[in-house]
Parts: C-alpha cells; structure tokens; sequence
C-alpha cells in the first residue's frame, strides 16, 4: 500500500502563497499520474491540478496561472506552489495517483490551506 504524506499547509493573507509537498511511500508512483485535490468545507473532493511522468501538467480552470504542480522522480514527491491565494482556497489538500488501483494506494490525511481576507 502507498503511504502518501501531505505537508506545507497553513494560514495565510489573500494574496500570499504557499508551496504543498506530497510524500509518497515508493517508487511506483514515478510511472504514474498525480493529482492535487482539495475540500472545502460542505463541498465534494475536487480535482485541482495534475502532472504525468513526463511532466504535461493540467489546472481546474479556477487555479489555472496561480498554482504550478511540480515533481520530482528521484525523491517521490509532488508539490503546488499555490500563489495569489483566494479566501475560495481554503480547503483541505489531498495528494492521490488516480492511476493507481484503490487497493494498492489511499488518501492521506491531507494538509489544511485556510486564506484569510
């Protein structure tokens, strides 16, 4: 089972930034896509920005030219650096490999982003 570690949230201004790190458990995940999600409060898991192994990278049209989604193979690891921060933001960030079967990879306990205005 994948073991994935969300960091790097916390309370910031409108208008500041933040950079989340997802820690995950294996190399496995260097083959696979990863995706950034997040929760607000009252609200379903939405799907934030992605990035393949080769690097193409895709934005919910509400973060698209303020989050950047980034990797590094070597260290199994996916971050967002998360700018221009909205009040909207705030929610708690999630990690996953959707590509990756239910029963080999889980959601960790995810890292909460809260902007204040």
């Amino acid at each position: 089972q994948v073991q994935l570690v969300e960091s790097g949230g916390g309370l910031v201004q409108a208008g500041g930034s933040l950079r989340l790190s997802c820690a995950a458990s294996g190399s496995i995940v260097r083959g696979f896509v990863m995706g950034w999600y997040r929760q607000a409060p009252g609200k379903q898991r939405e799907l934030v920005a992605t990035i393949s192994s080769s690097g193409t990278t895709t934005y919910a049209d509400s973060v698209k030219g303020r989050f950047t989604i980034s990797r590094d193979n070597t260290k199994n690891t996916v971050s967002l650096q998360m700018n221009s921060l909205k009040p909207e933001d705030t929610a708690v960030y999630y990690c996953n490999a959707p590509g990756l079967a239910t029963k080999y990879i889980s959601w960790g306990q995810g890292t909460q982003v809260t902007v204040s205005s």
